[in-house]
């Protein structure tokens, strides 16, 4: 029987290499947590006899799934528009689907999927979401100065209004 929670128990401390702790937790019979009396720390109980805690008999563990390849794509899945030449990325511009992009860090890539603020491009390294520019507003594309306000008062004739 090992001992129950709150006893005194031999156990190694890593930071300051006391054995005297005291049981914090415990899984079924199994102690799994101590605290030092020494460092004041809390950590795994480690046996300092160097034997293994017996494990609780359970239920087997299934075993691990295989884990799903990695799926690679080898090619873009628009093809690069050969006629245009190839633009340094700049979060600054605006980039269209087909367009080729030099990156300083990933290379030449294509654009696969252009939307307003962000570009997906297809890498060597894979695929990556960029900043792009957003596309502007097509009702206000020149910023105009607005109109001087004229603050005469209009029920008083004309004559400005009273400063409070």
């Amino acid at each position: 029987m090992t001992a129950s929670v709150g006893a005194d128990v031999e156990a190694l401390c890593s930071k300051c290499g006391d054995v005297w702790h005291v049981v914090v937790a415990k899984v079924g019979e199994q102690i799994v947590k101590v605290h030092c009396k020494e460092c004041n720390k809390e950590h795994r109980y480690k046996n300092p006899n160097g034997l293994a805690a017996k494990k609780t008999a359970g239920v087997p563990r299934a075993p691990r799934a295989e884990r799903a390849p990695v799926e690679r794509f080898d090619k873009p899945l628009v093809a690069a528009d050969l006629a245009r030449p190839v633009k340094g990325y700049r979060a600054s511009e605006s980039f269209t689907v087909g367009d080729r992009v030099e990156h300083p860090n990933f290379g030449q890539g294509v654009v696969e999927i252009s939307e307003p603020g962000k570009v997906t491009v297809f890498f060597a390294g894979g695929r990556r979401v960029l900043v792009q520019a957003k596309a502007p507003d097509p009702k206000n594309t020149v910023l105009e100065r607005p109109k001087p306000f004229d603050h005469a008062n209009p029920s008083a004739g004309g004559k400005p209004l009273p400063n409070s």
